[in-house]
């Protein structure tokens, strides 16, 4: 199974957070399963980070590491995914959410996330 994860369920599972739920550990650390990372996410660590928001505890550059070492996959940005975002419904205005939620239905991949208004979107989304 493909899944792409949101940018705090990626970074609780890069730092082994008592946030990311034992299951959900278990989905990213099966065999079978097939971890994406965007390069959204990756974008929005590094300016969140460079802000000083708390919730962005490292680097993009830091985060693209560990996600390397992880041996997560790593999602471009592509066309089709930009536009898809004009098809979306309107209940979340953060753009890296609704970026992210575009490329998981183009794809497709399952989304994990942890944001209720995210999981809104599609029954394919996994709400932790």
């Amino acid at each position: 199974m493909n899944i792409l994860l949101d940018t705090h369920v990626a970074l609780w599972a890069i730092t082994d957070s008592p946030r990311l739920p034992q299951s959900t550990k278990a989905l990213i650390q099966a065999d079978r399963t097939i971890v994406w990372i965007s390069t959204v996410s990756l974008w929005e660590i590094t300016i969140k980070h460079g802000l000083g928001r708390g919730d962005m505890p490292i680097s993009g550059a830091d985060a693209f590491g560990y996600f390397q070492q992880s041996g997560y996959r790593f999602l471009s940005i592509e066309p089709e995914h930009a536009l898809a975002v004009a098809e979306l419904p309107p209940y979340h205005q953060d753009p890296f959410d609704r970026l992210l939620i575009a490329q998981a239905m183009v794809e497709p991949m399952r989304l994990v996330t942890h944001d209720q208004t995210v999981a809104r979107y599609s029954e394919s989304i996994i709400y932790v």
